[in-house]
This record gives C-alpha cells, sequence and structure tokens, in this order.
C-alpha cells in the first residue's frame, strides 16, 4: 500500500465507456458514469439494474466494494459526487506499510470504511 495523505478529493477520472455501447455494470444495468481515483477507488453509476431503477457500486482495492440502489436519476446522481469526497476522504487514511503505528492507522481505515457503509446504504 502507500500513503495518500496528500492526495486530493479531486483525482477522479472517467473511464471512456460509450453510453451507446451498452456495457452492463457490476449490477448489471447500462453504466452511465465509470469513474477511477488514482488512489484505487472506483465508482460505476448504472441506469436499469435488476433490483431498482439505479445503482451505484464503488470500491477501494484491497479493502472494500458497497453497492447501493437509488430510484431516481437525480438522486443517484448527487450521491455519486458525495460518495467520490467520502471514498478519497478515506484513501488518504490507508497507510504505507513501512509506517509506524501501522496496526492503528489499519483500524482507522476499517472504522471509516464501516461508517461509510453504515452512512450509504
Amino acid at each position: 500500500m502507500h500513503s495518500l495523505s496528500s492526495t486530493p478529493t479531486n483525482s477522479w477520472s472517467p473511464v471512456h465507456v460509450s453510453k451507446e455501447s451498452g456495457l452492463a455494470g457490476p449490477e448489471e444495468g447500462i453504466i452511465l458514469r465509470d469513474e477511477v481515483h488514482t488512489g484505487g477507488a472506483h465508482i460505476v453509476l448504472e441506469r436499469d439494474p435488476r433490483p431498482a431503477p439505479f445503482a451505484i457500486t464503488c470500491s477501494i482495492s484491497g479493502w472494500m466494494i458497497h453497492t447501493m440502489y437509488f430510484l431516481t436519476e437525480e438522486t443517484s446522481q448527487q450521491a455519486f459526487e458525495q460518495l467520490k469526497i467520502e471514498l478519497a476522504r478515506i484513501l488518504r487514511l490507508i497507510p504505507a506499510e513501512a509506517e509506524p503505528q501501522l496496526e492503528d492507522d489499519m483500524q482507522r481505515v476499517e472504522d471509516a470504511i464501516i461508517d461509510f457503509i453504515s452512512q450509504f446504504s
């Protein structure tokens, strides 16, 4: 792992997926937005996944994956932006392997992920 304490929240880049491609996302819906963070996070917004009109799946490599469902595109788009901020905040907590206090730092990351999932479920 690497320390991301200096990683800005705007380090997100779109994954270039044509909306006409019809590619299915993690929840088998049509991908509307797909972005990756330089620190190892990924977030995907889909239309028409199986259980709801919209879904957002987000992940932090090696740490977690979480999916949320929404009834409207407006609320899903708003959540997408908020989730990017929160994911970047968690990324900044991830310590480098050589850092002292590694165990305490890892616990802070785990606690932040638990809070994230509780807040966005």
